[in-house]
C-alpha cells in the first residue's frame, strides 16, 4: 500500500481526501449531536452558566470523537504511538475547545446574546470554526498516515565509483 501522495494521480488523492472528509464528517456529526444534546440537557437540568455547560458538553463530545476517529475515520492510520496520539489529540482538542467556547463566551458576555436560541447558534458557530482547526490538526499531527518503509528511510547516497588511475 502506498502512502499519501506516493505515485498517486491527482484524482486518486482527491478521492482519498473526499473519503477522509466524509468519514471525518460522520464522526464530527455524531460529536456535534452529542455536544448539543449534552449542552442543552445540562442547561435545562442544572444552574451551570452557559459557557461552563458548553465546556462540559465539549469534553463529552471530545471523548466520543476520539473513539470514532481512532476506530472509524482513521482506523487505517499509524497505531504505533498511542500515547503520543492521545496526547496530541487532547492538546489539539483543548485548543478546539477554547476556539469553540471563545466564540460562545464573546457572544454571551461581550454582546449579551445569552438566550437559549442565541446560545445554541453561537455554540454551533464556535463548533464550526473549531472543526476546521481540528480537521487540519488531527489529519496533520494526530492520526498520521502510514508511510511505507522505503519512504520512511532517507535514501542513501549512491556509492562513488572509483576513478581509474590515470597513467601517463
Amino acid at each position: 500500500m502506498s502512502g499519501p501522495g506516493a505515485g498517486e494521480t491527482p484524482g486518486t488523492r482527491l478521492r482519498r481526501l473526499i473519503q477522509e472528509v466524509v468519514k471525518f464528517g460522520a464522526v464530527g456529526g455524531s460529536g456535534l449531536l452529542v455536544n448539543l444534546l449534552v449542552f442543552n440537557l445540562v442547561r435545562h437540568v442544572t444552574d451551570l452558566q452557559v459557557v461552563r455547560a458548553s465546556v462540559l458538553a465539549t469534553v463529552v463530545s471530545i471523548i466520543s470523537n476520539y473513539i470514532g476517529f481512532r476506530y472509524f475515520a482513521y482506523r487505517d492510520r499509524d497505531k504505533s504511538g498511542r500515547t503520543r496520539e492521545l496526547t496530541l489529540f487532547l492538546v489539539f482538542s483543548g485548543i478546539g475547545l477554547v476556539i469553540e467556547n471563545g466564540v460562545l463566551y464573546a457572544a454571551t458576555y461581550g454582546f449579551g446574546w445569552d438566550g437559549p436560541l442565541q446560545s445554541n447558534v453561537f455554540k454551533f458557530i464556535g463548533i464550526g470554526v473549531a472543526t476546521l482547526f481540528r480537521f487540519w490538526s488531527y489529519r496533520s499531527w494526530v492520526f498520521r498516515a502510514l508511510v511505507p518503509a522505503a519512504e520512511a528511510r532517507p535514501e542513501r547516497e549512491a556509492p562513488v565509483k572509483a576513478q581509474p588511475d590515470r597513467v601517463g
